[in-house]
Order: structure tokens, then C-alpha cells, then sequence
């Protein structure tokens, strides 16, 4: 005689939990039940090891319960970050992650999207950079940093903010001349008004400043020759530099550490992102700290919304200052 090896079915489940099929159903698609139920139902899920058919799920919904991400990569950590919270939180609605990384190819970008729109996603989730990115108006879509019309909601930290925060923390503690740096695109997105914000700071605190601004294709040599520009009889002219990422600012360290530069001790340096370092978790660098998670669960609430007159145009998440070694702050602290 053979044994039935067959997967169990949400009929076994009802049969073993003792309920009716309905109320199986309903625990499965996370629709509320009483208490006492639903724990039956969880001990006899777990008992038969019962899977949800998501496809069978989908086609009852017409979904696929899958959303598209677009992400330039997951190799930098700011973006590999994000990526993981973003699947967190779809995982959290049961829903699938499609990865793609573009490489900040617009080209690239445009293929994903028709991509995803040919394998019916419920929705994209798009941190890009063509200008003429094209999306069916029938798919849900999210964009982050980046305002792409006011049928499509925009995720960004509070950039301004967050440039204001760094001119007046670097003048809080004792700098006088400033230096802005930033490298990245020339396309107007939400991650720009860090300057903004880095000169209204610099002005309510009479910080005084000067600006090297590159655009992404540009050598990062640039940035090397600005410095020593400014070294006389080794020491710098600026006392404070506030660099517009994370990224940035690895790479100024270096470079400061190679014009034997001491960095708190004759300049204090903050970046922008909240990288952590491998290992030891501490921050990179004192920094300017993006709510990533609370950034992802925002991304996909937003995408999953029903009622789409619900969904604002823009949504900017609050930042905070965090202190990584590059500023004189613990040593304030230390003197207290």
C-alpha cells in the first residue's frame, strides 16, 4: 500500500485545528480572528508543516504578491542597507522581493522597469537616475530621493535639515572656516538641498565657507588638489568639512591622512548617511544619520496603499547627528 506523500492542503488544517475552512483562510491572509483560533490554527500549520500556495493566492487576487526594487547596486553600503530593510518590510506584508541593480545605467533602469511590468509586479520601488524613466500610470510606484510627478510619491530623509544640522554642529564646536564637499548627480533630487541646508546653517551661525562641487563622472583627484590648494606651511585653511555622503568621506580621510592632516585635531570632518563600520558597528565617521528603516517601511507602505488620493507627493523622515571619531565631540564631553 502506498503512503499518500501528497503536501497538506488548508482543509487538513481546518480538519486538524477542529475549526471551519474560513477561519484557516483568514489566519493565512493575516485577517483577524479570535485569539484562541487563530493559535489552533498556528499549532496546525506547524504540525503538518503546511505551505501557502502564493500563486494560487495571487491569481485569486490578481496579484503576485512581488514587488520590483531598483537600486543602483548593493555593493555601497547606504544602498545595501536599504535594500535589506525594504525586504524586511515587504516580508512583513508576505510579499516577494525582486531584486534589480542598474548600475546607474538609465538604459538599464528602463529595461527593469518593462521588466517587472511583463512579469505583472504589484508594484516598483525605484531609487533612479534617468530623467525619462517611463512607467504605466496602472503601476504602483514608489520613488526615493527623487521627485518623478505628483502621481508618484517620493521617499527622502529631511536633506535640508540635515545640512543645517552639519554647518551648525561643526560651528558648535569651535570651527570658523568651513569647507562643503560633494560629489554626485547633476539631476535635481532630493539629496541637493544638502547644500541649502549646509548654508543656512553656515548663516545662522556665522560659520564662514567655501564650496567643491563635482559631478558623478568627475575624477575624485579633484578633491586632492582642492585640499593641497589649501595647505600652507602644513596646515589647512578650513577647520571643519562636511561631506554631502558617507562615501565622500571615506575618501577625504584618506586623503587628508596622506598630507599628514589630523583629523579631529586640525579638522573635524562629518558626513552624511550613517554608514557603520564591519566588525565593530561603530559609525565610519561622525555623521548626519538617514532613517533607513523607518525610510523602507515608509516606501512600502506607501506603494501598498489602496487609496492612491492617500498618498503624498513627497515624504521627507527626520535625521540625526551621530558621532564617529571625526569631531571633537567626546573630548568636549571628556572635559565636563
Amino acid at each position: 500500500m502506498k503512503k499518500d506523500f501528497s503536501a497538506p492542503t488548508m482543509k487538513d488544517v481546518a480538519r486538524e485545528a477542529g475549526v471551519a475552512l474560513g477561519t484557516v483562510s483568514k489566519v493565512v491572509n493575516g485577517l483577524p480572528v479570535g485569539d484562541s483560533y487563530r493559535i489552533r490554527v498556528e499549532a496546525a500549520i506547524r504540525k503538518l508543516n503546511y505551505q501557502v500556495n502564493s500563486y494560487a493566492q495571487g491569481l485569486k487576487a490578481n496579484r503576485t504578491y512581488t514587488v520590483a526594487l531598483l537600486i543602483p547596486n548593493t555593493i555601497d553600503p547606504f544602498y545595501a542597507s536599504l535594500t535589506y530593510y525594504i525586504n524586511v518590510a515587504l516580508m512583513k506584508k508576505r510579499y516577494r522581493m525582486l531584486l534589480c541593480a542598474t548600475d546607474y545605467d538609465p538604459r538599464q533602469e528602463q529595461e527593469y522597469v518593462m521588466m517587472a511590468q511583463q512579469n505583472k509586479v504589484d508594484g516598483i520601488i525605484g531609487l533612479t537616475y534617468n530623467p525619462h524613466l517611463i512607467v504605466d500610470e496602472n503601476t504602483p510606484f514608489v520613488a526615493i530621493d527623487r521627485s518623478m510627478g505628483p502621481k508618484i510619491p517620493c521617499v527622502a530623509c529631511d536633506n535640508f535639515a540635515g545640512g543645517q544640522i552639519a554647518a551648525e554642529k561643526l560651528a558648535d564646536l569651535g570651527c570658523k572656516h568651513a569647507a562643503f564637499l560633494r560629489s554626485g548627480s547633476a539631476l535635481s533630487n532630493e539629496p541637493n538641498k544638502r547644500k541649502a541646508g549646509f548654508e543656512a546653517g553656515c548663516l545662522s551661525r556665522g560659520l564662514s565657507y567655501e564650496m567643491k562641487i563635482l559631478n558623478d563622472g568627475d575624477p575624485i583627484e579633484e578633491f586632492e588638489h582642492f585640499i593641497s590648494e589649501h595647505i600652507q606651511d602644513g596646515k589647512l585653511s578650513f577647520d571643519g568639512i562636511f561631506c554631502v555622503t558617507d562615501r565622500l568621506a571615506y575618501h577625504v580621510l584618506h586623503i587628508l591622512h596622506r598630507f599628514q592632516i589630523r583629523v579631529p585635531e586640525d579638522v573635524q570632518l562629518i558626513g552624511f548617511d550613517g554608514i557603520r563600520t564591519f566588525g565593530s558597528m561603530d559609525y565610519h565617521c561622525s555623521t548626519i544619520v538617514q532613517p533607513v528603516p523607518d525610510m523602507a517601511e515608509m516606501c512600502v507602505d506607501l506603494l501598498l496603499r489602496e487609496n492612491t488620493m492617500a498618498k503624498p507627493p513627497l515624504v521627507c523622515l527626520p535625521v540625526t547627528y551621530a558621532y564617529g571619531g571625526t569631531t571633537l565631540e567626546e573630548d568636549i564631553h571628556a572635559d565636563r
